[in-house]
């Protein structure tokens, strides 16, 4: 019998709903239109921006009838509905002055900068090899800009420096002692250091869009393997890690998959907990 409790599943997208190839491979793909079809809301959780998300959402054909879902993109700087139109249902974004101060750091520390606007990544530096794997992750152009700054003339949910992973300590810390109280900088991958407006996280804006559907926390399951998914991880009723998933992931979460992102381990944990309704070891 189906689980009837759990009505939003949030998905962390690289290494945990895709394989190693940006895949969704065919069984993860049944347990989804499975429990698309019995009415959950799947919500596609990333730190990519909304444009390197919706080709996942057009292929899981979220917004379609019958297929409810929405977008959680910048880490949860924004959730976006996948319905026709494409409502912003809540976002945060960050102080106009931030954007030309991040970009003065950036050059200070001779690293590249980059945003996103909704064709593809903006930056002054396109052949910076580390910017260039951010452009690969979200299947988007890089768009080369003279002045980062002065382009930018729209809100702003995130900034990314980029650079080579020897650089990235001494530069986190010199960033963190420049803006302390201002925005919050932190690392998401080896040569990747995210800008984004104070308190940004995944589950905040999942409480927002639970609190916008009349729903609470015990009604969503959440699946990730970065230490960006330990909140909402933490915040869901069933929290689920990647066999995968970093050690202070799996930690934090209700339920470690036996398999990983690369052989269906969010089919396994969607068919246990939503298609079958097995919470037996699952404290609520």
């Amino acid at each position: 019998m189906a689980n009837q409790n759990i009505k939003v599943l949030a998905l962390d997208l690289d290494g945990t709903l895709t394989n190693d190839q940006k895949e969704i491979t065919p069984r993860t793909r049944a347990a989804l239109d499975a429990a698309l079809a019995r009415g959950v809301t799947i919500v596609l959780a990333s730190g990519r921006p909304t444009a390197g998300v919706l080709p996942v959402a057009r292929e899981l054909g979220l917004g379609q009838p019958g297929r409810a879902g929405a977008i959680l993109a910048y880490n949860g700087g924004a959730i976006v509905d996948c319905a026709p139109g494409g409502r912003v249902l809540w976002q945060q974004v960050l102080p106009a002055p931030m954007v030309p101060a991040l970009c003065r750091f950036a050059a200070s520390q001779n690293v590249a900068i980059v945003t996103y606007n909704d064709e593809g990544i903006v930056t002054e530096r396109p052949e910076d090899p580390w910017a260039q794997r951010e452009g690969f992750t979200n299947k988007l152009p890089m768009i080369h800009v003279e002045d980062l700054a002065a382009y930018v003339n729209y809100p702003v949910n995130k900034m990314l420096l980029t650079l080579d992973p020897i650089r990235l300590r001494p530069v986190l810390q010199a960033g963190q002692q420049r803006f302390a109280g201002q925005i919050d900088l932190y690392p998401s991958s080896p040569f990747f250091i995210e800008a984004v407006p104070l308190g940004v996280a995944k589950d905040r804006s999942l409480a927002a869009l639970l609190d916008r559907m009349g729903l609470s926390p015990a009604q969503l399951m959440a699946c990730g393997d970065g230490m960006n998914d330990r909140s909402m991880i933490r915040y869901a009723g069933v929290g689920v890690a990647m066999a995968n998933a970093e050690g202070p992931v799996k930690a934090a979460a209700n339920y470690v998959t036996t398999a990983d992102n690369n052989h269906d381990g969010v089919a396994e944990a969607v068919e246990r907990f939503i298609l079958t309704g097995d919470l037996g070891d699952v404290m609520l």
